[in-house]
């Protein structure tokens, strides 16, 4: 991306490689680019709502299976922090209803069940499709041709020195045969990695997959709410300390890996990537790496001056959905209009050299179609629709997250 954050560029993915060779095209269409257990440390945040002991996990009877409820409320969203990009600002008044969301990331294990169940093809393992391409390029860029349209996905590579951080193309590439089983390319694998999130799923992926659970993405605002955890502008989700006592906090680059981004050391099998869902404290809600690990789609269009619009609102917004359409000025050469989903969160790649997006205002604009391997989803579940579910199928829902 282009954006900068306090002088730093910011480390999301490339959403264009604009170097003229047919490959640089597809890569520029490519990207954009314990449930009960919370763990408090260094807080200075407001505390708004109960965390820790008001911790309520779905158990198939009170709630939904392998899902926590999240109060709703009041709360400010966005960031007037010193650390805060232009497009988190200003912090505004919302009001969020109560619903349920996935304790963690959906995982390899749960999205191979839906691919079984459905046959389902990513869009990472599908030829891509110009029409879709076309928007995300600069007017009257040729059509690549047809050996060029293959199937893969983005693929965080890193190098093997320190390099310019504007200079993103030299740490991800376009990799042909990359998708959510072999996500770092054809001969990589998700063996042993059942408890992982999936990556390498774009958008429409994870609409497909909240179609067939009977699930929902979050809206922007409910997955900010949801990732303070009952903190208020605190700086991260588990407050205003980036490791207190030392301890990590969540899967991101410093603290993980001994070379600064985006060098990875051969020595210790190159960039650690994902990690086990579950491995770092939950927040407030019990929810799992709302930050770090990998970044999260969310169901909103994306606009960089979203927050704005929002905040001159006559009243506070309740329950916001987003804007009706995408504009996105930072990507010279782009159209303002191509259209972006915001994802959040922040992942394994983030830095405080070049990208501080694990907290939890932070967001970012992202091609519907893009593929990466460092972006996943998790689902929320609004109570009415759970009420739905328990008087439809009293005994289903006791057993699975799907409903039959």
């Amino acid at each position: 991306m282009g954006e900068k954050h306090s002088g730093r560029a910011a480390a999301f993915a490339p959403s264009a490689w604009r170097r003229g060779a047919w490959m640089a095209v597809l890569i520029l269409v490519m990207a954009a680019a314990g449930a009960g257990a919370s763990y408090w440390y260094g807080t200075h945040g407001k505390r708004v709502a109960a965390a820790g002991a008001a911790v309520q996990p779905g158990d198939g009877v009170t709630g939904p299976r392998g899902m926590v409820h999240v109060p709703g409320g009041d709360f400010l969203m966005g960031s007037d922090h010193k650390l805060s990009q232009a497009n988190e600002r200003p912090a505004h008044k919302v009001h969020i209803d109560a619903f349920w969301m996935d304790r963690h990331h959906v995982t390899n294990a749960e999205f191979r069940r839906f691919v079984e169940a459905t046959h389902y093809l990513t869009t990472a393992e599908r030829a891509p499709d110009w029409e879709t391409m076309r928007v995300q390029l600069p007017p009257g860029t040729p059509r690549p041709p047809e050996s060029a349209m293959v199937a893969g996905a983005m693929v965080f590579v890193g190098t093997n020195g320190p390099v310019p951080l504007r200079e993103y193309w030299r740490w991800w590439r376009f990799v042909s045969g990359a998708d959510w089983k072999h996500p770092t390319g054809p001969d990589s694998s998700i063996d042993g990695k059942d408890d992982h999130p999936v990556v390498q799923v774009s958008y429409e992926d994870a609409q497909a997959y909240a179609k067939w659970i009977g699930k929902r993405l979050p809206t922007e605002a409910e997955w900010e709410f949801a990732a303070r955890g009952g903190l208020e502008q605190a700086t991260y989700v588990w407050g205003d300390q980036f490791a207190p006592d030392g301890r990590q906090m969540a899967n991101v680059w410093q603290g993980q890996q001994v070379q600064p981004f985006p060098v990875v050391s051969a020595k210790a099998g190159g960039a650690t990537g994902t990690s086990a869902v579950g491995t770092f404290p939950a927040n407030g809600y019990g929810l799992s790496d709302m930050t770090g690990n990998a970044w999260q789609w969310v169901a909103d269009w994306y606009r960089a001056d979203q927050f704005r619009r929002e905040a001159v609102a006559s009243a506070a917004p309740r329950n916001p959905a987003g804007p009706a359409d995408s504009w996105d000025p930072s990507e010279p050469g782009v159209p303002l209009s191509a259209p972006k989903r915001v994802t959040r969160g922040g992942s394994f790649l983030c830095n405080e050299d070049y990208c501080l997006s694990y907290r939890p205002s932070a967001r970012r604009g992202t091609d519907p179609y893009t593929s990466m391997s460092h972006l996943g989803f998790r689902l929320v579940m609004d109570e009415s629709r759970w009420a739905e579910m328990r008087s439809s199928h009293p005994l289903a829902v006791q057993s699975t997250t799907r409903p039959e």
